[in-house]
């Protein structure tokens, strides 16, 4: 950990920037009073890329699972209300 003042920090920004890359922690301080820290970023892990058809083979419908529905079901869909009513016992 370094203890660097506002004006030499800004002069040599460059170089305590790449101290904070090789894992340094700078302390910017304003007339010798710690105002500030400059830390490198933590970066999250990569996470590799999806592969599509994964599951190919293992994943299984019902026969009629999307065939259209009936007018019966069309029907009863359509007048549904939005939010149910809650039943009172």
């Amino acid at each position: 950990m370094t203890r660097v003042n506002i004006q030499e920090a800004k002069t040599h920004l460059s170089r305590y920037i790449n101290r904070v890359v090789q894992g340094d922690v700078i302390i910017l301080c304003r007339h010798n009073q710690p105002v500030a820290e400059l830390r490198a970023v933590e970066t999250p892990p990569l996470r590799r890329a999806r592969v599509a058809g994964l599951l190919k083979g293992q994943v299984h419908w019902e026969p009629g699972a999307f065939a259209p529905m009936t007018d019966e079901e069309v029907a009863e869909f359509d007048r549904a209300p939005v939010f149910p009513q809650e039943r009172q016992a």
